[in-house]
């Protein structure tokens, strides 16, 4: 009889994997390009290799038993470790890192981010580059639990979080926009909660995967709420009239100028400023590779860290 460590490869974690998401054998199969039968008997090897039944056969859908959750949760770190180990290796040998990924505030100018990303790749990197649109808390978030390395327009000061380093990106201004036809452009001004309260708020979800620490921002208590995943489609929103919510100004702007929005003064807040920073991990005795050491040196320059924040394009 083969043992763990026979059968408990990365090919064995994938395929459990994609039982556990398929909720079926055959299912799994066909993404995987398999007959059902191999996708059983290879389920079955690990098992009796573990003596232990992974997925509860009882219903026609293959379900993970607590001890399938337990490999699974387990096996998922056990291949980070081997993606982590690989990147190291790959960083000794040539000082590129396998992968990097960036975390960006959706706020954040994404042509610039994209400006740069073009610029990255014209050195022929042997970095593969994956970016990561996070709001709010999720942001730095992404970067503590370690699914990015370089997290752009964090809100939450990083404080002295164990092996983050952060510097300012810069302060943005938010105006309270609503369309032209909305009920509240012809409200008198400054608005008061008790009149704004009434109408409807367009609010970003807080990315973060620590629903605890969700952030929100600029919504009254029991006021209607709309929730979009990004900014773009929180000003797409506003400029159909949905509801009312604080915007970037940069990215305004152009809406304000055409008259497709309205800036509104409200009692609470007419207009406020929100400081940006950037924040990177720790990455051991080897520091930095190539990759990170190149975005982190764009980010010194003053006029890169102003595009970010105030160069968006109208849609």
């Amino acid at each position: 009889m083969p043992s763990p460590r026979d059968v408990l490869t990365p090919d064995a974690l994938g395929l459990v994997q994609a039982v556990a998401q398929h909720g079926s054998f055959a299912a799994a199969a066909r993404e995987l390009g398999l007959v059902p039968s191999a996708v059983t008997y290879r389920i079955r090897q690990i098992e009796d290799a573990l003596d232990v039944l992974l997925f509860d056969r009882s219903s026609r859908q293959a379900r993970l038993t607590a001890a399938g959750d337990e490999l699974l949760c387990a096996g998922q770190q056990l291949l980070q470790d081997i993606d982590a180990m690989a990147n190291r290796v790959r960083r000794v040998a040539t000082g590129w890192e396998a992968e990097l990924t960036i975390a960006c505030d959706s706020v954040l100018s994404q042509s610039t981010l994209m400006e740069l990303a073009e610029a990255f790749y014209a050195l022929e990197p042997t970095t593969r580059l994956r970016l990561r649109e996070e709001t709010l808390a999720g942001t730095l978030e992404a970067l503590i639990s370690g699914r990015a390395d370089l997290a752009l327009g964090v809100v939450v000061e990083p404080g002295t979080t164990p092996g983050v380093h952060s510097h300012e990106l810069g302060d943005l201004r938010f105006v309270y926009a609503v369309a032209p036809h909305h009920p509240l452009a012809a409200a008198t001004e400054p608005i008061p909660d008790e009149v704004l309260i009434r109408h409807r708020a367009v609010a970003i979800a807080d990315s973060t995967a620590v629903r605890n620490n969700a952030m929100t921002v600029g919504v009254l208590a029991g006021q209607d709420v709309f929730t979009v995943s990004t900014m773009r489609s929180k000003l797409d929103a506003q400029l159909r009239g949905i509801g009312g919510g604080f915007l970037p100004e940069p990215l305004a702007r152009p809406y304000l100028e055409s008259g497709r929005l309205v800036a509104k003064e409200i009692q609470r807040l007419s207009s406020r400023s929100i400081r940006f920073s950037y924040a990177w991990r720790n990455v051991g005795p080897l520091g930095p590779g190539r990759a990170l050491k190149w975005w982190l040196a764009q980010l010194e320059s003053a006029a890169t860290r102003l595009a970010l924040l105030e160069r968006h394009r109208a849609a």
